[in-house]
């Protein structure tokens, strides 16, 4: 078993029946999208699901897992996810995959978010290791970039998997990569970002996570505000 998979085991754990649960995206997450189905299966686990991609609710619902749409929920009792970066006071960096709204939405409307993942994430600061993805309304992507270099901002437009254009999320934003000095702390740059017009989300996620899951060489840890 990998630490993916150990970890997302681990998580599972806190899943009760009659809970409303969030599922995130990507390889860990869809270890636990497989422990809820088998834990419904074998142990007449009772759950639903809200999913944050299209790809999870595909995985979710392949698996038989009762699942709901966003728009009918207004609050879920348990969210599970990955994280690309995550540092000591527990805020991440996540959003590479660009399903940014989403994923805030369900971290925000948890009764408890915890983020799983393996030792390599754990960084000193958010953009130590990557890019922040900034989704924002197409027609401002120039008055919103040139908005976030006054706050020290450096990138571009994500371009897409051919490269003969510009990535475009699920419900039609652009997305800008841009790195930040490092003298601005997460929780600054987080309101400064937020109060860009034109920007849509953004990959921090600050003061949302309640538990962190770590696996490292077989051995799970838990890191908690």
């Amino acid at each position: 078993m990998n630490d993916k998979q150990l970890v997302a085991l681990q998580a599972a754990k806190y899943v009760k029946s009659g809970m409303l649960v969030g599922l995130g995206t990507g390889s860990t997450a869809n270890y636990f999208i497989a422990e809820l189905a088998r834990l419904q299966r074998d142990e007449g686990l009772k759950i639903t699901t809200v999913a944050s991609s299209t790809i999870s609710a595909q995985n979710a619902h392949s698996l038989n897992l009762p699942i709901v749409a966003l728009e009918h929920i207004s609050s879920i009792d348990l969210y599970v996810d990955g994280a690309d970066e995550i540092t000591p006071d527990l805020t991440l960096l996540k959003g590479r995959g660009s399903d940014l709204v989403k994923e805030k939405l369900l971290a925000k409307a948890a009764t408890q978010f915890i983020a799983v993942a393996d030792a390599s994430k754990l960084v000193t600061h958010i953009g130590q290791n990557f890019v922040i993805p900034i989704e924002v309304i197409p027609f401002a992507w120039q008055l919103a970039k040139k908005s976030l270099e006054t706050i020290g901002g450096v990138g571009h437009l994500r371009p897409n998997a051919a490269n003969d254009g510009f990535w475009i999320t699920s419900h039609g934003s652009y997305v800008l990569d841009m790195k930040f000095d490092n003298s601005l702390n997460a929780s600054d740059l987080n309101t400064q970002i937020n109060n860009t017009p034109g920007v849509v989300e953004h990959g921090i996620f600050y003061d949302l996570t309640h538990t962190v899951l770590i696996a490292e060489n077989g051995v799970v840890s838990k890191l908690s505000v």
